[in-house]
């Protein structure tokens, strides 16, 4: 049958293959530079091929470009280059490929072939391009399974007749029993996949539809099963809290990858032991709390370098008869609440504590020139000084406080606009420079006078940069004003600017006190102070720069401070940079 096959199929190729007339004709179609005419006269030779079982011929030049194609519904491909991989291969190795093909849309079977095109001059072959041919097998199979079914009908019919009444009566009885034997064996492995014959409707055929009403329900359990067991692995997993399963005992026999990340114990790990253990709670509570509890448990895994709070809630796992069968714990973490919490009873009271401070001052010399102290000429000026000092700095804090909320509520707008920071950067000290040389040369000796050196070391580059001006004037201010405050008579501040990669670098150091370590990680909090006293008899409000960091951060920036105690301080803004075709001018 195999040679059989062979032969029509050799014999069908050599039916459906082109003549070389046709070949010729194309080769010299597709020679000539009047690409126009040529898809011409190739349309015009390929409407004239007949064959019945040739469904399709296509033309492609060494290009990869469709010059014809002999289906109608094809045409709009002309022109276009080809997508096919074995049309590219052949241009490529200029080797004829043939395959056998199956078409899923139309249910059919193709023999393609795929043969390339050269061009003899003199001793030279030129490839020019390519023509696809596919053709229906259709016919040949057809004939092929006419034969078939002749040859094994009478083959059968002349060894088996013979054979035939034995064995049927053998298989008739032994066979369905042999099936429902393996089918049975194959749903305890857990193959649903086979169904066992059924030959009849006596005694046997009904055990044999049973045995397969039996398998596709219990696939269909298993399958339920697995989907549910899928989907509760997938509800876990993408749960944002904490949860942990146990049986009637206590003992854990699911935990989730954020129960096990916030315990600190691999789910592995865990299984099988008690919740009690796991919860590090043995002691304090018993598995019978648990289970009658109904209010949650707050479990502190603090240490000395991490804060973690978690609330645990537990639940019964009860069978509709009321047995409990287990229990689930679910774990909030409740870290940054509790420490928002925190952070917002501090903040209450650090502003209670300081508007009381310069209200209880100003009460009490209200109260002194109430009593009378307006009438001497020498006390009550300083006296009322001291008053509108104390405004003043009330009116500082409430408006930095203001800032900080329109920036926590997100209604605080960045003015952005370009700016030449080194020029920026160099008023905003000019400035500073000004200040010192007005505060020597005034007259007045009652205000304490401070000598200091602005040093100033840049970059050559000019940065341009995008920043809302104002806010970022603000933040510079801040961090000089404080260089200068705490640096010693006679300091140099350093004041420094360069360029990363992506990133633009300011820097302002002092030669002051300096910031103690324990103190580094607290600098940008609210109200935060080093020296209290010092800072609030200078008039800080304690809020300058936790402003100055929701500045930069605004800008998509960092800030930090570097700090040894006693030698002084470096604080340090990270900008974003891009390269402005400005920057790029200024260099050449």
């Amino acid at each position: 049958m195999q040679q059989l096959k062979k032969d029509n199929l050799k014999t069908f190729k050599q039916q459906v293959e082109l003549s070389s007339y046709v070949d010729n004709s194309l080769i010299d179609n597709l020679s000539k530079t009047d690409t126009k005419s040529a898809n011409s006269n190739i349309r015009d030779i390929l409407e004239d091929i007949n064959n019945s079982n040739v469904t399709q011929v296509q033309v492609v030049d060494t290009k990869g470009t469709i010059r014809g194609d002999s289906d109608v519904n094809s045409q709009a491909w002309v022109g276009q280059k080809t997508t096919d991989e074995d049309i590219k291969q052949v241009l490529y190795n200029g080797r004829t490929y043939s395959k056998l093909t199956y078409d899923k849309t139309d249910d059919k079977r193709y023999y393609v072939s795929i043969t390339p095109l050269f061009s003899s001059s003199g001793s030279t072959n030129t490839l020019v391009g390519a023509v696809y041919l596919r053709a229906s097998l259709e016919q040949v199979y057809s004939s092929l399974s006419n034969v078939t079914v002749i040859f094994f009908s009478a083959s059968l019919i002349a060894t088996g007749l013979g054979l035939f009444l034995a064995i049927l009566i053998s298989r008739a009885i032994t066979q369905p029993i042999d099936e429902m034997k393996k089918q049975t064996a194959r749903i305890a492995r857990g193959d649903y996949s086979g169904q066992v014959h059924v030959y009849g409707n006596d005694e046997l055929g009904q055990l044999a539809q049973a045995v397969n009403n039996l398998s596709v329900r219990v696939e269909e359990a298993q399958e339920s099963s697995e989907a549910e067991r899928r989907r509760l692995d997938s509800v876990l997993s993408h749960m944002s809290d904490g949860v942990i399963a146990t049986d009637r005992r206590g003992n854990v026999i699911i935990m989730n990858e954020t129960a096990s990340e916030a315990l600190n114990i691999d789910a592995a790990d865990a299984d099988g032991q008690s919740i009690l253990d796991i919860l590090n709670i043995r002691g304090r509570y018993t598995l019978r709390d648990l289970l009658e509890k109904h209010d949650e448990i707050i479990l502190d895994l603090s240490d000395e370098e991490h804060e973690q709070v978690l609330n645990a809630y537990f639940s019964l796992i009860q069978r509709e008869s009321g047995f409990i069968s287990g229990l689930v714990c679910v774990l909030h973490d409740v870290t940054e609440q509790k420490k928002i919490d925190r952070e917002r009873r501090q903040f209450v009271s650090n502003v209670s504590h300081e508007l009381r401070t310069p209200l209880t001052s100003m009460r009490s010399y209200i109260e002194a020139l109430n009593d009378g102290a307006w009438k001497d000429p020498n006390v009550a000026p300083n006296f009322l000084k001291v008053t509108q000092d104390e405004t003043d700095r009330m009116i500082r804090m409430i408006n930095d406080l203001l800032s900080l909320s329109r920036m926590d509520s997100g209604t605080s707008k960045l003015d952005l606009e370009l700016v030449n920071l080194n020029e920026l950067y160099n008023y905003i000290l000019d400035r500073f420079d000004m200040m010192l040389k007005t505060d020597n040369s005034s007259d007045n000796t009652e205000k304490v006078k401070k000598n200091y050196t602005i040093k100033r070391d840049f970059t050559r580059r000019e940065l341009w940069v995008e920043i809302d001006t104002d806010k970022f004037m603000q933040v510079v201010d801040n961090i000089m004003n404080n260089a200068i405050k705490y640096s010693p008579d006679g300091g140099v501040v350093t004041c420094r600017l360069l360029e990363t990669h992506n990133h633009v670098i300011l820097s302002i150091s002092d030669q002051g006190l300096g910031i103690p370590k324990k103190d580094v990680s607290h600098i940008f909090d609210r109200f935060f102070r080093v020296d209290k006293a010092r800072s609030r008899a200078q008039g800080g409000t304690g809020l300058g720069l936790a402003i100055s960091k929701e500045v930069i951060e605004m800008h998509g920036g960092k800030i930090w401070v570097d700090s040894i105690e006693g030698k002084g301080s470096t604080f340090y803004i990270s900008l974003p940079y891009e390269e402005y075709e400005g920057d790029l001018w200024d260099e050449n």
